[in-house]
């Protein structure tokens, strides 16, 4: 499955708040359609794919094209908007810097920064002009081909990277002053030096690995919240974390998984929501109230009643030795939902994000 740097940004969004991410990348997009794709969101219409731009080699281009409604209103909602444009404007680039005079070589980047500057300026005006209050993030453009090609290619292929950024900030600088904050991300200068280890570039392909979308996301998540945040599943140094209100709870009692589902002690997620818990001993239940939601919790059934509606679930409730004591041991999303809150997994990062 894809796990791309926007997958990252919503795992840092869950730390701040429910988060919800919609992702209309497309593939071998230049800025030129993304210019046009915008232009029909705003514009409210349903664009041929090859008005956004012809020969486009994404399998999903005629859903996009078809989704513009969709879009403006993902668009006007959106509390966030990140922008990675320029890869494909500079490939023809990359592959002849190293044929083409010096003079050669300025023209055609000069007409390429040229084009990527009105596209990018029409991109962002119509985008305020759908939502006036998100914060927008541009990328620069990174470089992907190594020193190994050649000193001075390299050399020629990091200034023309330099170019783009100082084409990026004059943009974004454009917009200073306005309602909503616009910012650049200077990703280009974390793959200076990684070329190789960030990209396929020896396969031919520009985009990222693995490592090169991490690097990605954290220098959007350093722009936008100040840092780049990682579980202690993440890290492996616990087979599964659970992040609570933005706080990875630290307990010595180990979520467990059981019958597919995470279950936690029933004392730990009562600390982190400070949720109100009371213990019939006659009929071996524990029920939780938070902000008007109810939940009962029998231990060994597979029933639950949540705001007085009985719930089936395959794994109940159950008691857990640990020393002297037992801990209650309840499961996490079914208890989570039901308290009204908001319970997203991400396989990735081994990590449980509950929010209030």
């Amino acid at each position: 499955m894809p796990y791309g740097f926007a997958d990252r940004i919503k795992e840092q969004g869950l730390y701040h708040g429910r988060t919800e991410l919609a992702n209309y990348g497309i593939l071998g997009l230049k800025s030129e359609g993304l210019a046009h794709y915008v232009s029909a969101i705003q514009e409210g219409r349903q664009p041929a794919p090859d008005e956004i731009q012809v020969g486009l080699s994404d399998p999903r281009i005629a859903q996009f094209a078809a989704g513009t409604t969709q879009a403006k209103a993902d668009i006007e909602a959106a509390n966030l908007i990140t922008i990675t444009i320029g890869g494909n404007d500079v490939k023809s680039l990359l592959q002849e810097a190293g044929k083409l005079a010096d003079s050669d070589l300025e023209a055609k980047l000069k007409t390429l920064i040229d084009a990527y500057t009105a596209n990018l300026t029409q991109a962002l005006t119509n985008l305020r002009t759908m939502n006036p209050q998100a914060l927008i993030v541009v990328a620069d453009q990174y470089q992907p081909v190594p020193e190994l090609v050649g000193a001075a290619s390299y050399a020629k292929l990091e200034k023309a990277a330099g170019a783009f950024t100082e084409a990026t900030d004059a943009v974004v600088a454009g917009f200073a002053g306005q309602t909503g904050q616009v910012k650049v991300a200077h990703v280009a200068a974390a793959f200076v030096g990684n070329e190789l280890s960030f990209t396929h570039i020896l396969e031919g392909d520009i985009h990222p690995k693995q490592a090169g979308y991490e690097a990605i996301a954290k220098v959007f998540s350093e722009v936008i919240w100040g840092d780049y945040r990682q579980t202690r599943a993440a890290l492996g140094q616990e087979a599964i974390s659970i992040v609570v209100g933005g706080q990875e709870l630290l307990t010595p009692n180990k979520p467990i998984l059981k019958n597919g589902q995470t279950f936690i002690a029933i004392g730990d997620i009562i600390q982190a929501t400070h949720a109100v818990s009371n213990w019939d001993s006659r009929n071996g239940s524990l029920s939780l109230t938070y902000q008007g939601n109810k939940v009962v919790i029998p231990i060994g059934s597979k029933t639950i009643q949540v705001n007085g509606e009985k719930v089936s679930t395959a794994a109940p409730a159950f008691l857990q030795k640990a020393g002297s004591n037992s801990k209650t041991y309840v499961p996490l999303a079914l208890l989570a939902k039901g308290l009204g809150f908001d319970v997203q997994y991400s396989s990735k990062v081994k990590t449980v994000f509950i929010n209030l």
